[in-house]
């Protein structure tokens, strides 16, 4: 039985936090024997907003590397770069020239970073969507592990495969629509200075989040400054204490305890009695990853090797989608 495929990517802008591995990754390993998996570092997108030119390569090596030491294994999944592939690019310019301008202008993700940017906002911000969309049609992706705050611009891709079949493909389907992959549990961490917004990459205060890569003293320090509340005796799923329910659940996460155990463990509890265990269970939690991390970095000769592969597998691939959307389109395909 042939396994359906799996899409997904993290961009190369800092180094990756907690949210990115309990939200994502850890989903992407611990379900990857199921699908043929294709996980790309979507460097592309990273130019979308004011960028580092000097780092943008080692930050993209850097995700690769933290892909290998969270788990992805090459003999179930494709690690791959995006901007090493030249059908991403080429797929988004002919999906643009299909797809409705209104639709990209009611992205919610464009209109809030487009008030943040001013006059200054990029097309690229604007057109993003479309080059998402062509990163997973390209691989023909049966399931996209997205989470709630991405279903819009998966409903978006699905609506310009269907917009491009109708129009071209007349008796075939020539792009696959793909579905979500969403996991609830633990698919939403939320910033330890502000229980009700999500952890971002992109928030200006480092205390606000945990990277995969920060040792043990500023892992300590940063629970310990975490935002909290005065009431003693921690519960989860209190709506009127955020910051108690998200450091529980990470407690959860990290510790491998049911959601039950730690009701009973915590319950009477005080904050400077639950933040030391919530801090050992993140530090053991992130030292095998870390550990990992140091040994690909050290080999720059197998992290090159992986990409090279991962490049040769997806764009075949992606050469074969590219090339019946030009047929389709009128184009006259080299053989």
């Amino acid at each position: 039985m042939v396994k359906q495929r799996v899409l997904s990517g993290v961009q190369p802008t800092g180094n990756l936090h907690i949210g990115n591995y309990l939200g994502a990754i850890r989903n992407w390993v611990e379900g990857q024997k199921e699908y043929d998996n294709f996980f790309c570092v979507v460097d592309l997108h990273a130019i979308t907003v004011p960028h580092n030119p000097a780092t943008l390569t080692t930050d993209t090596y850097t995700i690769a590397a933290l892909y290998l030491a969270c788990g992805i294994d090459l003999d179930y999944s494709t690690i791959f770069v995006q901007s090493h592939i030249p059908a991403h690019s080429e797929l988004t310019w002919l999906l643009n020239c299909i797809t409705p301008l209104n639709w990209l202008t009611d992205m919610i993700q464009f209109k809030e970073k487009a008030v943040k940017q001013g006059e200054n906002v990029g097309t690229g911000l604007l057109d993003y969507p479309v080059l998402m969309a062509a990163d997973i049609l390209l691989y023909d992706a049966d399931k996209v592990p997205v989470g709630e705050d991405q279903k819009q611009h998966l409903e978006l891709t699905r609506d310009i495969a269907v917009r491009f079949n109708h129009q071209f493909g007349k008796e075939e389907k020539i792009l696959k629509l793909p579905d979500p992959l969403i996991r609830k549990e633990g698919a939403r961490v939320m910033s330890l200075a502000d229980g009700t917004s999500k952890m971002s990459k992109s928030d200006p205060s480092e205390l606000s989040r945990i990277s995969l890569l920060d040792p043990p003293d500023v892992i300590t320090k940063k629970i310990k400054r975490c935002k909290t509340d005065p009431v003693k005796g921690l519960e989860f799923d209190n709506p009127e204490r955020p910051e108690c329910n998200n450091l529980l659940t990470l407690y959860r996460l990290f510790s491998g305890k049911t959601k039950q155990e730690v009701t009973v463990e915590c319950q009477d509890m005080g904050w400077g009695q639950f933040k030391p265990l919530l801090t050992e269970a993140t530090i053991e939690a992130l030292k095998p990853i870390q550990t990992k991390y140091k040994e690909v970095m050290d080999d720059q000769g197998y992290l090159e090797s992986v990409l090279s592969k991962g490049r040769q597998k997806a764009g075949a691939v992606a050469h074969q989608t590219l090339a019946k959307v030009k047929a389709a389109l009128g184009y006259s395909v080299p053989i």
